[in-house]
């Protein structure tokens, strides 16, 4: 009876945790997160979506509205499925949206852009905005009474507009009914002698010109696409407690573009006349969103600090001097298969980043995305590799058409004051087909292009944006 004797339930515990330890892939120390080294996925579930499967759980916080991918099953855009975009032509779209972000920043910051001819033929003389590519959409409601409209939300854009009657020059075919201003008992032109109307410049580059009765805006995007109109009011309705009232938009009356069937977009950025400045006293610029994780499940666009995660981290939201309408945040590292990256934090410090909602695939500094490349490249020597299109701003992609499930190295991000953010799977790859899947970062040509922390990776994360707090946070898990 000289032996130690150890009870059946502590014996239990103590061997469940030998079995965690030995059975996860992971690197775990005692009181951090632990890093996660890789992910076994189905390869079923990197196929195009057919149907719309799930809901999001953020719908039943207040102030929430349901975001959907575009041209997915859970949009009602899907509808027109012969005008959905190929993967090609999203790309091409995302690189117009990118040389239109750094040609804005480096005029604004006197740098040099070193644009070929054929990128300086394609940006606008009048660049009031980028390019928007335009993924996610949310439903508000315009005018009294109101009227549902399907928006593009887009972080890098400044003003709300929508397509107006009577169209009195064109207007692009979208899904739902064109807003009409002459049913809405609330709705009334800015005139052109109202300070508002001076103020427009700063959201479009472009000093408003006026018609007899009101202020019109100008507004151009870098692939020709643009939105002309008439500067006005009315009330706008994101949920059935959450009214805005007297909120400004664009009008608009010859709209051409990007856009396809959305009937226009929300400016989310830090300018005057974003909905994000305008519901200031309401919300107090605090707004925060997940991307779903495929085009078959829905996120949530939330404005005000209600329903944000406990566990989200939050790091500086830098301002970017002479063009602060952008949303800047410092990257210091970046981490593949749980190991540090041997990158210089100066390397990404050099020109500085962004986050956007609009830009599909994260751009980092050329050395930075080398060095991410050659370490997944090397994680990943089991799977062939595929030929990707020549014209294609991916380089390194994969050929899964003999596997069911396939084991990928985990990635993560680390930012200012040692926030790490680990990536989603789907926050991978961009897949055009099961035979040509590709790791969704690209390499900056110029060591002064901004860095973009794209919307591919922000995938499933719920993403916080604290303006008056100066904050930027993440969250793992924000939506599926």
């Amino acid at each position: 009876m000289g032996a130690n004797i150890v009870s059946p339930t502590l014996l239990s515990a103590y061997l469940a945790v030998v079995c965690l330890v030995f059975t996860l892939k992971e690197g775990y120390a005692f009181g951090r997160t632990p890093t996660v080294e890789s992910y076994t996925i189905q390869v079923s579930s990197l196929l195009r979506c057919s149907s719309c499967t799930s809901a999001t759980k953020a719908l039943d916080k207040k102030s929430s509205l349901q975001v959907v991918d575009k041209h997915g099953p859970c949009s009602q855009l899907y509808q027109d499925k012969a005008n959905i975009p190929t993967h090609a032509q999203i790309l091409l779209q995302d690189e117009a949206r990118v040389k239109s972000i750094h040609s804005k920043l480096a005029k604004d910051l006197g740098r040099s852009t070193n644009l070929d001819q054929t990128d300086a033929v394609s940006l606008p003389a009048k660049d009031g905005s980028v390019i928007g590519v335009g993924n996610y959409v949310v439903t508000v409601g315009l005018g009294t009474p109101k009227k549902d409209l399907t928006l593009i939300f887009d972080t890098g854009s400044h003003i709300t507009w929508t397509q107006c009657q009577p169209c009195a020059t064109s207007c692009y075919k979208q899904q739902d009914p064109i807003f009409n201003p002459s049913l809405s008992s609330t709705y009334s032109n800015i005139s052109c002698t109202s300070p508002t109307c001076s103020s427009f410049t700063s959201a479009t580059n472009n000093t408003p010109e006026c018609t007899s009765t009101a202020c019109a805006y100008d507004i151009h995007y870098g692939d020709e696409s643009f939105s002309v109109g008439i500067l006005a009011k009315d009330k706008l309705t994101l949920t059935p407690t959450d009214v805005i009232k007297d909120f400004l938009f664009g009008c608009g009356q010859n709209n051409q573009g990007f856009i396809g069937r959305a009937a226009g977009l929300i400016g989310l950025s830090r300018d005057k006349l974003s909905l994000t400045w305008q519901t200031a006293s309401k919300y107090n610029k605090f707004f925060s969103y997940c991307l779903p994780s495929s085009c078959s499940s829905t996120g949530f666009l939330s404005f005000g600090n209600g329903g944000v995660s406990k566990s989200v981290k939050f790091t500086t939201m830098s301002t970017i001097s002479q063009s602060p309408s952008f949303y800047g945040i410092n990257i210091t590292g970046i981490s593949v298969g749980g190991q540090k990256l041997p990158i210089s934090a100066s390397v990404f410090s050099a020109a500085g980043a962004i986050i956007d909602s609009g830009t599909v695939i994260t751009r980092l500094p050329r050395k930075a995305y080398l060095a991410l490349r050659s370490e997944f490249r090397k994680l990943m020597s089991q799977y062939p590799m595929a030929q990707p299109d020549s014209k294609s701003i991916l380089d390194t992609c994969y050929d899964f058409s003999n596997f069911s499930s396939v084991t990928l190295p985990a990635i993560s991000f680390t930012f200012s004051g040692s926030v790490e953010v680990q990536l989603d799977a789907t926050g991978v790859f961009y897949v055009n087909n099961i035979s040509l899947a590709c790791l969704a970062f690209a390499g900056n040509k110029n060591v002064t292009d901004f860095g973009i922390f794209g919307n591919t990776q922000q995938k499933t994360l719920q993403v916080v944006y604290d303006v008056a707090g100066g904050k930027l946070g993440f969250a793992t898990g924000g939506c599926t």
